[in-house]
């Protein structure tokens, strides 16, 4: 018989900005038991499921998040209590029920998804397997070649996630994919070190950034990366070869008055000129991995960059928001090739699948991502394995919170060693 939920506890806890989040804890009644904590983020596009604060000016700042919390308590825990903590759909079938609008503005996507993820981690409990080994059996994913995303390094944080310092707001570095994820890790690692190292001879501020990345006083989006190439050609590895550079520009900020400003260029841009910049900036530096380059109402722009740079993978954040229908939207148009997901944009574990099979069906990559405001909780990267992610986003290789969800991957690779040698 599989074992049924007993109780659901929730609580307001700390993400790494210090600000308030959600904790769920969910017992199960043969002495099972998991808790899990939802990120948020900083630069948060419109068709996200809503991130339920409680607007109370005198705690927080208004970030409070006791009314999310007590949805679980007094909501959602009588609803599913006595339910079996398997199989997933049921449990978020009831969650999304229980909510009732297309965004979880009722409950709060923190409230859903910390009880989704809290659950699961119980339901592979009680199996006995890994968490990621759970998240293939349930939703049917190959289990029989489980492998290690590549990550994908946040190395130097501009926009939102800097200090005004930059226009974008990820300059990233990407291993090579023909190497194992500790040597990836180890590489970036290093790469990181060297880069701190640059900026102390330049004599340019090297604090980081909200996920870990430096937050240096550059004096353009193009320093950063001549920052990172100098870092690079101090290391034994070359770029183009060991390593590529990737860009999440998240331009949805800079964009005022039909235009979009950016430091590098002295006038406003259209569409057309920022895509010409790209595509500069493209044979300048060969990017991998090109994420958010437009507003996400653009629908034709996103088209024309996904054409003009058919080597590059042009990456939906904001665009798509782990969404469905706007991800169909996009293979209709074909206005991207992948797909990053973040499960707290949506608000249930379910979904989050649900998305990520359209989204392989049509061909595209997947980016499994933290956000900015994260914990110490490594769903996520479990989450990444067990659905076959090419790429993970997990911030720089600092910081507690996204260190945790990279030694999860180290830990599950060696898991992945042991039980095939070879």
């Amino acid at each position: 018989m599989i074992p049924a939920i007993k109780s659901v506890q929730a609580r307001e806890i700390l993400d790494s900005r210090g600000m308030p989040t959600v904790e769920a804890a969910v017992f199960l009644n043969d002495g099972t038991s998991a808790v899990s904590s939802v990120p948020s983020g900083t630069s948060v596009g419109p068709y996200e499921a809503v991130d339920l604060r409680d607007n109370d000016p005198a705690r927080y700042f208004g970030k409070g998040v006791l009314q999310a919390v007590n949805n679980i308590n007094k909501i959602i825990a009588p609803r599913i209590i006595g339910m079996p903590a398997r199989p997933q759909l049921d449990i978020d079938k009831t969650l999304i029920a229980l909510d009732g609008s297309k965004n979880k503005m009722k409950l709060g996507a923190n409230a859903t998804l910390a009880v989704s993820q809290a659950v699961c981690k119980a339901g592979a409990a009680t199996k006995g397997v890994p968490l990621y080994l759970h998240l293939t059996d349930l939703f049917g994913f190959d289990k029989n070649n489980l492998k290690i995303p590549t990550p994908i390094i946040n190395v130097i944080n501009g926009g939102k996630h800097g200090t005004d310092n930059l226009d974008f707001q990820e300059f990233q570095i990407i291993p090579s994919s023909r190497q194992s994820f500790a040597q990836s890790l180890r590489m970036a690692a290093e790469i990181y070190e060297s880069i701190k190292k640059v900026l102390i001879q330049y004599k340019a501020i090297y604090s980081i950034g909200l996920e870990g990345g430096f937050a240096p006083n550059l004096f353009s989006n193009l320093d950063a990366f001549e920052t990172m190439g100098v870092a690079i050609k101090q290391t034994p590895y070359q770029l183009k070869t060991d390593v590529y550079f990737g860009l999440d520009a998240a331009v949805s900020s800079l964009y005022k008055n039909g235009r979009y400003l950016i430091r590098d260029n002295s006038e406003p841009m259209s569409a057309k000129d920022l895509l010409n910049y790209y595509l500069d900036l493209n044979e300048q530096y060969h990017l991998l991995i090109l994420e958010d380059p437009l507003i996400e109402e653009d629908w034709n722009s996103w088209s024309q960059i996904t054409q003009k740079l058919p080597h590059t993978i042009i990456a939906g954040d904001d665009l798509l928001a782990t969404n469905k229908q706007r991800l169909n939207q996009a293979i209709t148009m074909n206005a991207c090739n992948s797909i990053v997901i973040k499960p707290n944009q949506i608000g249930t574990v379910a979904e989050t699948i649900e998305v990520a099979k359209i989204a392989r069906q049509a061909g595209f990559k997947l980016i499994v991502s933290h956000r900015s405001g994260d914990t110490n909780d490594s769903f996520v990267a479990d989450f990444a394995v067990g659905i076959g992610s090419e790429y993970v986003k997990f911030g720089a290789p600092a910081r507690g919170e996204r260190v945790e969800k990279y030694n999860r991957l180290l830990a599950i690779e060696s898991q992945l060693l042991s039980q095939n040698p070879s």
